[in-house]
C-alpha cells in the first residue's frame, strides 16, 4: 500500500455529534477515558486532527505574531525537521493559522507519548510562518495549491516520515473529506449513551459543499464490545466494491 493503513477513531453521543453539551455531562468522562486507552491500544505511530481540533485542545487559541518579520521568499517544498521521533501528531492546517511555540504536543493523557508536530498546508501559507516552523522545528508538508488533496498527503505521510499506520480523529469535515477520498480503511467508534438533540452541533462526517459527493460508503461490522454505563465499542471495516 502506497500510504499508511487509516483508522477513523470518534466519539459520539447516540445521535452522531462529535461536539455538544454531551462532552461536559459527568458520565462522559468515562466514556473519553477509555476512548484514549483504545487509542494507545491500536499502537499507532501518527494521529491527525483538524485545525479547530488543534486549537482548542492544544494552541488554546494563541495568535502568532509575524508582521514584523522580514522574510525573503521561501519555496513551497516539504520540510521534515527531524527523523529522530517515534511517534507523530499530524495537524491539518490549510492556511497556516495555529499558533504553535514548540515543535511537539507533550503528553497530555497517561496514555499518550509526546509526539512531533507535522503540519499540512496549502501553498496558500506565508513565508513569515513556514519562518516560524522551521525555526522552532516543525515539520510540514504540502497538500496542494489551494485545497488540500488528501491523497497526496498521505502518501507524503509514509514516504517521509515512514508512517504505515496512521488515526484519523477529526473534526467532522476532516473525517468527511477521507471519506470522500476513499481513505478511511476502518472506523472505531465509541457511542456516548446520551443524545445531544443539537440541530447545528458537527456530526462523525461532514462534507463541504464544494466538493463532489461521492456515492454512500459502506462497513462491515468488525466487532462491538459492550462499555460500563450503557455505553458501546463498535469496530467497522470500509466494504469495498
Amino acid at each position: 500500500m502506497e500510504r499508511p493503513y487509516i483508522i477513523c477513531h470518534m466519539l459520539t453521543s447516540l445521535d452522531g455529534k462529535i461536539i455538544g453539551d454531551y462532552l461536559e455531562e459527568e458520565q462522559t468522562q468515562y466514556f473519553i477515558d477509555e476512548y484514549e486507552k483504545m487509542h494507545e491500544r491500536y499502537g499507532c505511530k501518527a494521529w491527525m486532527c483538524g485545525r479547530i481540533t488543534m486549537e482548542k485542545n492544544f494552541t488554546f487559541g494563541h495568535k502568532l505574531d509575524l508582521t514584523h518579520e522580514n522574510i525573503t521568499t521561501i519555496p513551497k517544498t516539504d520540510f521534515v525537521a527531524t527523523t529522530d521521533t517515534k511517534t507523530y501528531a499530524i495537524a491539518v492546517d490549510p492556511s497556516g493559522k495555529l499558533g504553535w511555540t514548540k515543535n511537539y504536543i507533550s503528553e497530555w493523557s497517561e496514555n499518550r507519548t509526546e509526539d512531533h508536530i507535522v503540519v499540512v498546508l496549502t501553498e496558500q501559507v506565508s513565508d513569515a510562518y513556514l519562518a516560524h516552523l522551521q525555526k522552532i522545528g516543525i515539520s510540514y508538508i504540502f497538500g496542494g495549491k489551494e485545497q488540500l488533496d488528501f491523497t497526496v498527503v498521505v502518501q507524503k505521510l509514509k514516504n517521509l516520515f515512514s508512517i504505515d499506520k496512521l488515526m484519523l480523529e477529526g473534526g467532522g469535515v476532516l473525517n468527511g473529506s477521507f471519506l470522500n477520498e476513499g481513505l478511511i480503511d476502518e472506523l472505531s467508534l465509541v457511542l456516548v449513551p446520551i443524545a445531544d438533540g443539537s440541530s447545528n452541533s458537527l456530526t462523525l462526517f461532514e462534507t463541504r459543499s464544494q466538493l463532489q459527493k461521492k456515492k454512500p460508503v459502506n462497513f462491515i461490522l468488525k466487532a462491538i464490545e459492550k462499555l460500563a454505563n450503557g455505553g458501546v465499542w463498535m469496530k467497522y471495516f470500509t466494504k469495498n466494491e
